[in-house]
Formats: structure tokens, C-alpha cells, sequence
């Protein structure tokens, strides 16, 4: 049977979706959300918030068994990862209802059931009817005006080691381990590959990650890139750069699996395969539409998120820009107001901050070195090192690989870039957002007051340094 009429149906509750659809009754549209899980989506069950709870647990295990570098004895170190996991799921739990709670204050018609997209029919003169079925066979159509597919993201699998869920994991699997293995090789030193291996290195796994690319984080800065190897490989991760493997370098085993590195053996408990994210495209209905895919299946939009059918719209996971939840809530509301009306600016992804939860932590926004010097730029960096900065020294004394570097054009001192790693640069990064959407100056920057002693003042030297001012380096 056919619903009312919707302004906005939105096509997945992830970040994106959920965002969409709260924004748009904000803006006193009717809006139904189909989802065909749990709403929150990838980044609230399988991603970031998980992830980051996991990353919190390991942190507070590293600092009670480094307790005695900060003059605290402490008698006995263990730790439950049994209890690690229900805390985790606790959070998530938590927060889930919170986004349950949030789609009835704002009046939002959740469909819990799977969404595909209709072509013309009685109901609509256009394709974008969305039907809905659910698990006992029934279905319902709903008529709209608009549609916003934020149908998210998977894993990505390597063909010849497809995921096996106990010995090959997919970044899913492991965030429902029952118990911590001895060892694990990660295939993938990207943002997901090494995080897991940061999170378990400090769970005392032992840790080994292969990339195929010449270095780690290949988008990323080589400094930070370098930095960030040199850190975890001190921490005991080993890291194997340049080498893809094939077919003929791993056998599966029941409890293991073995990979043929440099030619030589090496065996291991667990492999977790992080080499990336597909879309969850190939199963929405977008043959009855005039929407375009690349060849992994992204959806093409234009730069309000409009797709080659006006009245549909695509943001998060599934455009294949940054694959980031806050870039993902960004493009939603750039999306809504649009197909509203209501004037907004335009997604700039070079102002999107990019973070990884390492142990030390990286962030970063705007261009790289390597990037400004094929756009063009007379390029010129500045440095300052976390150890110049009091309250990063009372965080941590070991601080060699830790600081900020902003990368700028020589020719006016316009900010192109800033990159950094150390103690909690996932929040510092966000000033740089703002400074950077304000259009503000290194000048500027290095000229705001910032309480003393903090780990912010960072950001001030950072400024002063690119005008030759800076006072502590």
C-alpha cells in the first residue's frame, strides 16, 4: 500500500541520513527515513564511536602501566577485554537511543525495513518512489518529492582472501572478538589499518601491517607518514611497506593463516583485511533512475550533492568523497538546504579536518606538501615540535615524534595545509577548521591569545613561526 505524501525520504540512517533528516524538520518538511538496521548506521555500531571507546580503554591501560613515569606505583597491571567490549557496547547502546529519541522530538517517520528506489508508476510521474519491504514479506511504498541516498559503506574484501569472519576479519569482525589473539597481520595501512594496529599493540597483540603503497598513509604528508611509522614502530608494531601480496603468498589455515613475506614464512593468528570501503549501491534501485555511478559504484554528484536526477541527492560513504562521518553530516545538510532552498554554501573538502585515533594521534586539514607543489605553489613549511609546548611535556616526555607543520605559499603567507601529531590533535585540529573556514591569516592565528599552560599554544607558535615571531622555538 502507499503512504502520504513526504517532502524528503531519506535512504539510510547513518550519520548522513539521520543528520538529513533532522535538519530537514528543522526546516518543517515532512520527512520518512528508511533503514534497514539499526539507526547510527556504520560510524555508531562498526566505526568511529566503537572504535574510539576501544581506543579509550587501551589509553587508560597504556597510562596505568606507564603509571610509574608520573611517580605512581601501582602493584598489579591486567586488564579484562571482556570488560574492555561491555563498555564499549554500553556507549554505543547509549547513544543509539539517544538518535531514536532525536527522531521523535523531531516528528521523523522511521521505516525499519530495506529501501529501494522505484521508477515511474501511478504513484509518481518520476522515478523516486520509495518501496520498503520488510522481513515478513510485506511492503509499503512511499510517494516523496525528494530523496536522499546515504546508503553507506562495507568493507572491502581482497579476492583472493575473502572474509571468513573467524580468521580473515573485516574491520566488523573485529569489534565482536570474544578474546584478544596473540597475533595479527593487518592488510592495509590506512586510517582503519592502523588504528587497530595502535588498539592492539597497546593490548599487548602482536602487531604486524602490510601495505602495498611505497609508505603508510599515502594521502597524508610523508613527515607525518614517517612520524607515525617511527611512533608505532617503537611501540612494537611492525610495519612492511611496499609489498602486495597475491594468492600464491597466503594460506588460510583453520586457526591461522600463513603469508609468505620477502619470501619467508610468518604465521599468525588473525588477519584483519583494511584496505578500503565499497558502497552500498549495487542493491537501491538505481537502475530506475538516471543516476550515474563511477566504476566502484560511487554515486557522481554535482557540488550540492544533486545527482543526475534533480530530485535525488546522494551524501556520506556512498559518493566516495572523504569516507568521514563529520564530512558525511556536512554534505546531508548541504544536500537538504539545497533541495530547500535554503542557500547553502557548497562542501569544500580541503577544509575538512582528517583525524586518526592512533596512539600518537594524527590530524590534519587543507593540502599537503607533496599536493601544493603539483598545484602549483611556491611552497615553504614551518615547524614547531610538541616538546617547545609545557603542557605537552607534562602529557608526555616522550615527544620525539610528536608536532604541528603547516605548509604555506611563500609568495602572500596564505595557509595551504596544516598537519600534526601528538597528544590530542584530533581536538586541536578543529581551531584550524575554524580558522580556515573564517579565511583567517597565520598572522591571526598566531596573534590569538591562548591560556598558558595548554596544549593549544602549539597553534600560536605555529602562526608567529611563519612570520619569524614565534617564541619558544
Amino acid at each position: 500500500m502507499a503512504e502520504e505524501q513526504y517532502d524528503l525520504v531519506v535512504l539510510g540512517g547513518g550519520t548522513a541520513g539521520y543528520v538529513a533528516a533532522i535538519r530537514a524538520s528543522q526546516l518543517g518538511k515532512k520527512v520518512a527515513l528508511v533503514e534497514n538496521d539499526l539507526l547510527g548506521g556504520t560510524c555508531l555500531h562498526k566505526g568511529c564511536i566503537p572504535t574510539k571507546a576501544l581506543l579509550k580503554s587501551a589509553e587508560v591501560a597504556t597510562t596505568v602501566k606507564n603509571a610509574t613515569d608520573f611517580g605512581v606505583n601501582v602493584n598489579e597491571f591486567n586488564f579484562s577485554f571482556q570488560k574492555m567490549m561491555a563498555r564499549k557496547e554500553e556507549i554505543v547502546q547509549q547513544m543509539f537511543r539517544g538518535i531514536e529519541q532525536l527522531m521523535n522530538n523531531n516528528a521523523i517517520d522511521v521505516f525499519n525495513g530495506y529501501g529501494r528506489i522505484l521508477g515511474p508508476s501511478i504513484f509518481s510521474p518520476r522515478s523516486g518512489t520509495i518501496s520498503v519491504e520488510y522481513e515478513d514479506g510485506d511492503s509499503t511504498l512511499i510517494p516523496n518529492d525528494y530523496v536522499l541516498i546515504s546508503t553507506g559503506s562495507k568493507p572491502t574484501a581482497l579476492p583472493f582472501i575473502p572474509f571468513d569472519h573467524t580468521t580473515v576479519l573485516s574491520s566488523d569482525d573485529l569489534l565482536n572478538l570474544q578474546q584478544l589473539p596473540q597475533s595479527i597481520v593487518i592488510i592495509g595501512g590506512g586510517v582503519i589499518g592502523l588504528e587497530f594496529a595502535s588498539l592492539l599493540n597497546d593490548l599487548q597483540v602482536d602487531v604486524t601491517v602490510i601495505e602495498a603503497c611505497e609508505r603508510i598513509l599515502p594521502s597524508e604528508s610523508n613527515t607525518i607518514a614517517r612520524s607515525l611509522k617511527r611512533a608505532l614502530e617503537d611501540k612494537g608494531v611492525t610495519i612492511i611497506e611496499n609489498t602486495k601480496l597475491t594468492e600464491d603468498d597466503v594460506i588460510v589455515k583453520d586457526q591461522s593463516i600463513e603469508i609468505y613475506i620477502n619470501e619467508e614464512p610468518q604465521v599468525f593468528d588473525k588477519c584483519l583485511v583494511a584496505i578500503g570501503r565499497q558502497p552500498n549501491t549495487a542493491d537501491i534501485g538505481l537502475q530506475n533512475t538516471h543516476i550515474s555511478t563511477d566504476e566502484q559504484g560511487f554515486i557522481k554528484v554535482n557540488d550540492y550533492q544533486q545527482t543526475a536526477d534533480n530530485h535525488i541527492y546522494a551524501a556520506g560513504d556512498c559518493i566516495g568523497q572523504l569516507q568521514l562521518a563529520h564530512v558525511g553530516s556536512k554534505e546531508a545538510i548541504t544536500a537538504v538546504e539545497h533541495m530547500f532552498d535554503a542557500s547553502p554554501l557548497s562542501v569544500n573538502y580541503s577544509q575538512m579536518p582528517r583525524c586518526i585515533y592512533t596512539a600518537p594521534e594524527m590530524a590534519a586539514i587543507g593540502l599537503t606538501y607533496e599536493e601544493a607543489k603539483k598545484q602549483g605553489y611556491e611552497v615553504k613549511t614551518a615547524k614547531v615540535p610538541f616538546r617547545a609546548i609545557g603542557k605537552a611535556v607534562i602529557e608526555s616526555l616522550d615527544l620525539q615524534s610528536a608536532f604541528c607543520e603547516v605548509v604555506y605559499n611563500a609568495t602572500d603567507k596564505e595557509i595551504l595545509g596544516i598537519a600534526m601529531i601528538g597528544p590530542h590533535v584530533t581536538e586541536l585540529i578543529n581551531e584550524i577548521s575554524l580558522l580556515s573556514f573564517m579565511n583567517g591569516s597565520a598572522l591571526e592565528l598566531g596573534l590569538t591569545t591562548h591560556a598558558h599552560p595548554s596544549l593549544s599554544e602549539v597553534l600560536s607558535e605555529l602562526g608567529l613561526n611563519i612570520e619569524k615571531r614565534a617564541i619558544h622555538i
